[in-house]
């Protein structure tokens, strides 16, 4: 396996022109959703350590914290560090309080983009995605404006996540996409049936969040029981205890195919996200520097034709949704034709 010394290698993301880690690093539960935020030195250590063996490419939102990730990585950013990553940040879930709307109307996507450069002390993001896909406006207006944000030089590429292949087509036809981020594991693969199609198709390339199952796919149930109460994965479908005991299966399996390779079950997972293609990057998050050095050891994991198709047999058994049903709207989604909004 690779220690914490090895050198990760780049890979073209999408067809634009931006290049990127073949591995990135989710920050998200640095700050928020996965239990208490962890402490800023040791966050901005580890991100400086990755920086350092090559994951350039760092992954953050407007609505971790909310707002607090992106300040953390402005710090993380300081004296000479920028230029050395590719900084990919989201916008499109506004947060006040308790209540959470998804937006994606002109007047919202140029304010978020404001703020976060604020927060993040720039004067241009790398990579911008609409986080999740707002129901009510036509995509091609939301995609209007961030175009503007290209033109004005506040944004040089453009993504999306959690959107429909029909959404993804639409949005290209405005501006080209660079990446489409997306939930792809060995235990979430919908999006295979025409979500990738699409992205291949068109040249976008493919950003892998939770491709280690939420962490399920590192530790198993042990994971699930281990967790804060304020964690918000306590209440995803998939760890509640009807399906719980079923998917504790599904890791065995994994766990034992690991064991006879030599590597840990979370190498063995993230090592079947990158066999997906070269167009695909994903972004396992961690705030632990072993889990970072494990992480990138999976890049030297090389599977069979055999050992792809008996993951994949086994993942097709998981139980549960990604989502409970309260956040449908998270999913791969579409919006209205721009007819209906030229009508308003």
């Amino acid at each position: 396996m690779a220690s914490g010394g090895a050198v990760v290698p780049r890979m073209k993301l999408g067809s634009q022109g931006l290049e990127v880690s073949a591995q990135g690093l989710g920050c998200m539960g640095m700050s928020a959703f996965y239990g208490p935020p962890k402490p800023d030195a040791d966050m901005i250590n580890l991100i400086h350590h990755a920086i350092k063996i090559g994951v350039t490419f760092l992954d953050t939102s407007d609505v971790y914290g909310p707002h607090t990730n992106e300040i953390l990585l402005s710090m993380a950013l300081k004296d000479g560090v920028r230029d050395r990553v590719e900084l990919a940040t989201k916008f499109g879930i506004s947060w006040g309080g308790q209540i959470r709307e998804i937006r994606g109307d002109p007047e919202y996507v140029r304010a978020a983009c404001e703020a976060s450069l604020k927060r993040l002390q720039l004067d241009c993001i790398d990579l911008y995605y609409q986080h999740r896909v707002d129901t009510r406006v036509p995509i091609e207006v939301t995609m209007g404006e961030m175009k503007k944000l290209v033109e004005e030089g506040k944004i040089k590429y453009v993504g999306l996540s959690e959107a429909s292949a029909s959404t993804i087509r639409r949005a290209h036809a405005v501006h080209p996409i660079t990446a489409v981020q997306l939930e792809w594991s060995l235990w979430s693969r919908d999006v295979e049936e025409d979500v990738i199609p699409t992205c291949r198709e068109l040249g976008i390339g493919i950003v892998a969040y939770s491709p280690l199952g939420r962490g399920f796919l590192s530790g198993g149930s042990n994971m699930v029981v281990s967790l804060s109460k304020d964690d918000f994965r306590k209440y995803l479908p998939r760890f509640q205890a009807e399906n719980l005991e079923h998917n504790k299966k599904l890791f065995h399996r994994v766990n034992e195919i690991a064991l006879k390779k030599g590597c840990t079950p979370s190498q063995l997972a993230l090592a079947w996200v990158h066999h997906q293609g070269t167009d695909v990057c994903p972004i396992p998050g961690t705030t632990k520097m072993e889990n970072l050095s494990q992480n990138i050891g999976a890049l030297h994991v090389n599977l069979t034709t055999e050992e792809i198709a008996e993951l994949e047999s086994i993942a097709d058994s998981v139980r549960g949704d990604r989502y409970s049903s309260q956040a449908s709207t998270y999913l791969n989604s579409d919006t209205p034709p721009l007819s209906s909004w030229n009508a308003n």
